[in-house]
């Protein structure tokens, strides 16, 4: 860290809303690149003569940061700006849509459409032959769950989620398979109540017809195709 870049992360702040402020600090220093990943902070005493708060605010934020995944403390070492994702960068945003008002959940399900359509578009071109082929043998489990007689919805709808993942796999990118995990989680019930819905009113041939269509066009990489597929599928015409 230049001598610049450290003023700018240690000059002194004003006592609203310690705890924040502090993280709020170290989190432009990291996005200005003051702090790159990997990089050790300044210790406790000296964030807290130069910031002129208390060590129990620096160090309350510290552990907040920690929490959100965003620093690591190494035993003996100190504290570091953590290289690379990990899962519990998430969780934030999983309570925050939990907790949230009405209008959350109904921009999770347009963030679920987007997430479905861009993974998809990026499955046909990505997608290897050893991919493809996994996606067939869950869309043939899902099959030979469906041509029965007394369909059992919860095997169905777990095969659902597999097949889903199945093509999330396809885009090998780690980020974007978490990312819509978290979607999927959250929208559960409500993904959970359209099967269940398709198969009690005798859609079940309608709900095996878009997994097919989605199979095929991945199988072809057709890629003209996904804008139609998606918005006639199952997906979203029940929610």
């Amino acid at each position: 860290m230049t001598r610049k870049e450290k003023d700018v992360l240690l000059k002194p702040i004003n006592k609203e809303s310690v705890v924040q402020q502090v993280i709020d600090r170290l989190t432009e220093a990291m996005l200005s690149g003051a702090l790159k990943p990997g990089d050790k902070i300044p210790t406790e005493v000296e964030m807290s003569e130069t910031f002129g708060v208390g060590r129990n605010s620096i160090r309350e934020a510290i552990k907040i940061l920690v929490y959100l995944g965003v620093l690591e403390i190494k035993r003996a070492d100190g504290t570091f700006v953590r290289s690379g994702f990990t899962e519990s960068m998430i969780d934030p945003m999983i309570y925050g849509i939990i907790l949230g008002d009405d209008d959350s959940y109904v921009e999770l399900k347009e963030l679920r459409e987007v997430m479905e359509q861009d993974i998809m578009r990026s499955a046909v071109v990505k997608s290897t032959e050893k991919d493809i082929e996994f996606l067939k043998s869950k869309y043939n489990e899902l099959e030979e769950v469906l041509i029965t007689d007394d369909v059992d919805i919860d095997k169905v709808f777990k095969l659902d989620n597999e097949f889903h993942d199945a093509i999330s796999d396809m885009v090998h990118n780690s980020l974007i398979k978490k990312i819509n995990s978290v979607v999927r989680t959250l929208t559960y019930s409500l993904r959970l109540q359209t099967v269940t819905s398709m198969i009690k009113n005798g859609h079940k041939e309608e709900l095996l017809k878009a997994h097919k269509n989605i199979y095929e066009i991945l199988e072809n990489k057709d890629y003209e195709k996904i804008e139609e597929i998606l918005h006639n599928s199952y997906f979203y015409d029940k929610i």
